[in-house]
């Protein structure tokens, strides 16, 4: 007789207010948690280390996988201008400083794919390769130290329209310090909205390259940050994408309403999905 197949098991995105509301929740099961302090400038260019030593206080004892989002305000991780490249590299060594000092083994980065760079970048010759070129200059120093590290940055669709490109970029570095996550609320926006393919078309596209999702739900007109069950994804059909995958993949609520939290959970739970 052949046990049940286990379910995996739900982790959160959460500021320290929020850590602390919901600490009984991480700790009883030991989820996987990412920390949503430091992507802020005033934050990294102020007195972060007492938020992180906060932190670390609230994590005694704490032994699930444990992320940090990393910095994207303001910036594409791309852009072409040099000066705002040299803006990245400092944000995301200030990061990886972040994460050296929790203990974090992972950071969520953002995409540089816009929805006009779908229509546009094959019609311009070389941009694509360029976007590539660009990443690389910017991310370089900050991949090569994630490496030392033990740390992996993950790529997480904001706009992409093709869920193939952002995973062929991440394959670019050649890195064990690089690969992709998902943003279901992300990705339903850019299936409504721009006519991208349904959220588990972007599973099946990352394959074991996807080592993060970001659970939200929404109506795709907007980036709602709904609690699952709230918005018109399609949750089993995500899930059933997610099964053969081997990297087992951070599974991160993040929503908007934090004293909620729990019940997406819950439905994803009810379900049958996750624990």
């Amino acid at each position: 007789m052949t046990s049940a197949k286990s379910l995996p098991l739900l982790g959160a995105a959460l500021p320290l207010d929020g850590l602390r509301l919901h600490r009984d929740w991480i700790f009883e099961r030991q989820r996987d948690l990412e920390l949503q302090d430091f992507f802020w400038a005033e934050v990294l260019n102020g007195d972060w280390r007492s938020i992180a030593d906060a932190v670390k206080a609230e994590l005694d004892g704490y032994r699930g996988r444990l992320g940090v989002h990393g910095p994207f305000w303001g910036f594409n991780l791309a852009s072409q201008d040099p000066d705002i490249r040299a803006v990245v590299q400092k944000r995301m060594m200030q990061g990886l400083d972040v994460c050296e000092a929790v203990g974090a083994t992972q950071m969520v980065i953002h995409s540089p794919y816009t929805t006009w760079d779908y229509n546009n970048l094959d019609y311009n010759p070389g941009a694509r390769a360029k976007i590539t070129e660009r990443m690389h200059d910017a991310l370089g120093a900050t991949v090569r130290r994630a490496e030392t590290m033990g740390l992996v940055l993950v790529i997480e669709n904001i706009e992409d329209k093709d869920p193939h490109e952002r995973v062929a970029l991440a394959r670019s570095f050649d890195s064990p310090a690089v690969r992709v996550s998902i943003d279901t609320g992300h990705a339903n926006y850019a299936h409504c909205s721009t006519g991208a393919p349904p959220v588990d078309y972007y599973a099946v596209a990352a394959g074991d390259m996807l080592h993060h999702v970001h659970l939200q739900d929404s109506d795709g007109y907007a980036d709602r940050h709904w609690n699952p069950g709230e918005g018109n994804i399609q949750w089993p059909q995500l899930f059933r994408a997610l099964e053969p995958i081997t990297s087992k993949p951070r599974l991160i609520l993040e929503v908007r309403n934090k004293e909620g939290l729990r019940s997406g959970a819950d439905h994803l739970i009810g379900l049958g999905l996750a624990e």
